[in-house]
């Protein structure tokens, strides 16, 4: 497992044939410097020693495994979850979100600049700017900001700056360009905090990195439960950060079946989906090569989720990697199947999911009902709170 980590990426930030940093000159030098802090500040006792602090006395890690009996019965398979809603701001963004802003504070940086789509993203990243005491500015397209209004109204009582992004389709990718246009004005105070496990390097690494710490917890506490390791793997990929950091534990067992679980959408049509593994092909986007849903031009194509954290053409660059070396099955779920999920396990266990996380709970479910003797672990990557109205307004109670 090591020799991966040490492996991927290469020194300049290549997974195989993806990743990269394909941006301008001077915006590469303060990437480079960011790069050079991270090798240097995060392998230091005290860095480790506070983000160790942060996330047991802060977060509330460990957060557990949990063994969701009714719905394993219901389906006749043998379901767990990994409880990242537990986590505070109730999803796992919190994790390299704490990292990103005490490496910002190490480097003498004021301000922290980011997307977000379904807004755990800005919540959790603008939690960490009022730990920190550092301005925070998320950019957030103005479909998702109508979507996930509670989270709109946690990022602006705990102090940061939400822009609207009114261009385009006003979702997750209009998001993250208006925030790199934010960037590119003041690298040198401010740094980009990037949501996921995409963008130029060194983001997909730092962040798979600080996303580790969920399949090291998971794959201590499964083993500690059941004597064994699960037998399937399951988690939601849009930009694939949740999924990193669960997967990241089991890239070397052969037996344990890694499953990324893509949003369907409405279906298969351009435009409904944003399935990037599924119907993607390799492209570049935000300064990175990855999997991309795309058209003739290589411009990227408009994608479409009910769940605005997956609502992204392109996808984290190590998952490109896995795919192509056939370490992930990456499938696909549809809107109504995540809703079906949203609904089960709400009603049979009594926890609310994200509609992301939804996804990876829908595909153990067929799973389960495919093989009932495998265990399946699913990263429960966010709670639902921040979809419950619009689930409500566009479903209704079932």
């Amino acid at each position: 497992m090591g020799d991966y980590f040490k492996s991927f990426p290469d020194a300049s930030g290549n997974y195989g044939d993806f990743g990269g940093s394909f941006i301008p000159p001077d915006l590469q030098r303060e990437m480079d410097k960011i790069t050079d802090a991270y090798y240097s500040i995060s392998k230091s006792h005290e860095f480790i020693s506070e983000l160790r602090g942060i996330r047991k006395h802060f977060q509330g890690r460990p957060t557990p495994v949990y063994f969701a009996k009714t719905l394993s019965d219901e389906c006749g398979g043998r379901i767990y979850l990994k409880r990242e809603d537990l986590n505070h701001t109730g999803a796992h963004k919190l994790n390299h979100c704490m990292g990103e802003a005490l490496l910002a504070k190490y480097l003498g940086k004021k301000k922290l600049i980011a997307e977000t789509g379904a807004g755990q993203h800005g919540v959790a990243l603008a939690t960490a700017a009022a730990y920190f005491g550092l301005e925070c500015e998320i950019h957030m397209g103005e479909v998702d900001i109508a979507k996930e209004a509670p989270n709109v109204t946690r990022m602006r009582i705990l102090g940061a700056k939400v822009v609207p992004v009114s261009f385009g389709l006003k979702t997750l990718k209009e998001a993250v360009d208006s925030a790199f246009a934010a960037y590119l004005e003041d690298p040198v105070t401010s740094i980009y905090c990037i949501g996921s496990v995409v963008g130029p390097h060194p983001f997909p690494m730092m962040v798979r990195d600080f996303q580790r710490v969920v399949g090291v917890e998971a794959r201590e506490q499964f083993f500690e439960m059941t004597g064994e390791h699960p037998d399937d793997v399951v988690a939601c990929v849009g930009g694939g950060s949740n999924a990193m950091g669960i997967f990241s534990a089991y890239l070397d067992d052969e037996a344990v079946r890694l499953y990324g679980v893509e949003p369907m959408g409405r279906g298969p049509k351009t435009g409904d989906n944003a399935a990037t593994i599924t119907y993607g092909k390799p492209g570049m986007i935000h300064g990175f090569k990855c999997y991309l849903l795309q058209d003739e031009k290589g411009e990227p194509s408009p994608v479409y989720s009910i769940a605005s954290g997956l609502d992204y053409p392109g996808v984290g660059p190590e998952h490109s990697m896995l795919h192509d070396l056939g370490k992930v099955r990456y499938v696909s779920v549809g809107d109504d199947e995540c809703v079906d999920a949203f609904y089960e396990l709400s009603r049979k266990e009594g926890i609310i999911p994200a509609l992301e996380s939804a996804h990876a709970v829908a595909y153990a479910k067929r799973l389960a009902k495919e093989d009932p003797r495998r265990s399946i672990l699913v990263n429960l990557s966010g709670r639902g709170d921040k979809d419950i109205d619009f689930v409500i307004a566009k479903y209704g109670y079932r």
